[in-house]
C-alpha cells in the first residue's frame, strides 16, 4: 500500500488482484468507477477574522435532517481548512450552470478586495456567520461546525445550517461535475 499523497496506488485490493501491475490496473478501474458518482460543484466560503477565502469543492452533502446539517470534505493543507478550523463556520454557495467558468477562479487562495467587496473579482457579502457568500450564487447555506472528522488527507467538516437563502430564481440549474471537463477524487 502506498502512503497517502504517494504516487502509487493505494489499497486495499480485492483478493483476485495481485502484483504491482494488477494493483495499478485495479486502482485505475476504481478511479473510473468513483468518477461516475454524480457531484455538484460549489464555492465554499470561509473566514477567520480579516482573512477570507472562497474555494471550489465537489464534496458536499446533506448529512442530517434534524438538525439540518451539511458535510464538506476539505484537504488539510488548504487555506480554507485553516480558516474553517479556526472559525468554526463556512458557507456553501451553489453555482449556476451558465457560470461554469467561475469554478476555475477558486482553485487557489483568492485575492480579497475589501473595499470593492470582491473575491477574485466576484462580488460577495458577509453572511450572518461572517463567512463570505458570493452574490451571484443562486443559493447558499451558512453553517456552524458541529463536528470535524479527520479522514486521510481531508477533514470532513459537519456544519449545522444556521442560515439559507435563494439569491435569484429558485429554478436555476446548478453546475455539476459532468458539466465540465474536471474530475477530482477517486
Amino acid at each position: 500500500m502506498a502512503a497517502p499523497g504517494g504516487s502509487g496506488p493505494i489499497g486495499p485490493y480485492p483478493k483476485d488482484v495481485s502484483g504491482e501491475e494488477g494493483e495499478i490496473e485495479y486502482d485505475k478501474l476504481r478511479r473510473r468507477v468513483l468518477w461516475t458518482f454524480p457531484y455538484g460543484l460549489y464555492i465554499v466560503g470561509s473566514r477567520d477574522g480579516d482573512r477570507r477565502n472562497g474555494m471550489t469543492t465537489n464534496w458536499v452533502t446533506q448529512v442530517s435532517f434534524e438538525p439540518k446539517c451539511v458535510g464538506i470534505g476539505v484537504e488539510k493543507p488548504a487555506f480554507t481548512h485553516e480558516l474553517i478550523d479556526a472559525s468554526g463556520v463556512f458557507t456553501v454557495c451553489t453555482v449556476a450552470r451558465e457560470d461554469r467558468a467561475i469554478v476555475r477562479k477558486f482553485t487557489k487562495p483568492v485575492e480579497v478586495d475589501e473595499a470593492a467587496m470582491t473575491l477574485n473579482g466576484f462580488a460577495f457579502h458577509d453572511g450572518q456567520t461572517g463567512a463570505p457568500v458570493l452574490t451571484q450564487a443562486p443559493a447558499y447555506v451558512e453553517c456552524e461546525v458541529r463536528s470535524a472528522v479527520e479522514i486521510g488527507q481531508h477533514t470532513f467538516f459537519i456544519g449545522e445550517v444556521v442560515n439559507a437563502a435563494f439569491q435569484g430564481d429558485e429554478d436555476t440549474e446548478v453546475l455539476r461535475m459532468e458539466d465540465t471537463r474536471m474530475n477530482y477524487g477517486g
